[in-house]
């Protein structure tokens, strides 16, 4: 058993580091698909307004693609 335990006190701070790296770049990845996800959430949001928008300038009769009338005062 002595000569086996040097080896072994050899590999633990490598298995510790390899360990560590594997949740550290597990975590990025994670967020990374979170991060994604919900930017994608928004634009489609985004795009629904947006679309709705069109729809209801279309629907009074006005020019989607021209500004909204100002207030004067």
């Amino acid at each position: 058993m002595e000569s086996v335990l040097p080896y072994v006190l050899a590999i633990v701070p490598t298995v510790g580091v390899g360990t560590l790296f594997y949740f550290v770049i597990k975590s990025i990845l994670e967020g990374d698909r979170r991060e994604r996800l919900a930017q994608a959430q928004w634009e489609a949001e985004h795009d629904r307004r947006a679309a709705a928008e069109v729809t209801a300038q279309e629907d009074r009769g006005t020019d989607p693609a021209s500004p909204a009338p100002t207030k004067e005062h």
